[in-house]
């Protein structure tokens, strides 16, 4: 039977879908879930596969305004968390590199990024920044 027909307007049948939809996937197996996410991104993939240069740029432009206007309404807490983060993760990455091959330049460039994250972290702000090898 239509939404219209059992008299739901469209703003009610949707959350009542989205209710639905949540029940559902409380109770799905993990192969259920696979087998949905694997759709999903199929389906986005297909979606990209298609579009136009224009539509792409479109898109990624729309990406970049979200996540611009996200971290402008971010607290401080959460600036700092996100440099936080990304400090860990390239020092993460930098021993990663250190135990594979012991090379000089990369633990040079990673000692800078370093200094520039603790910057900002202490919110210095650094006239010109360059990193020379």
């Amino acid at each position: 039977m239509s939404k219209r027909k059992r008299g739901i307007t469209g703003n009610a049948a949707s959350k009542r879908e989205a209710i639905r939809k949540r029940e559902r996937r409380v109770v799905e197996t993990e192969e259920e879930r696979s087998r949905r996410l694997s759709t999903m991104a199929q389906r986005g993939q297909d979606r990209r596969a298609e579009e136009t240069e224009e539509q792409r740029n479109s898109r990624l432009s729309v990406m970049a305004q979200r996540g611009q206007e996200r971290i402008a309404e971010g607290t401080d807490e959460q600036r700092n968390s996100r440099l936080s983060a990304m400090l860990q993760h390239a020092r993460d990455v930098m021993k990663d590199m250190l135990l594979k091959d012991k090379i000089t330049i990369r633990y040079k460039r990673f000692m800078q990024l370093e200094l520039l994250f603790t910057l900002l972290l202490k919110n210095t702000t650094v006239e010109k920044w360059t990193i020379s090898v």
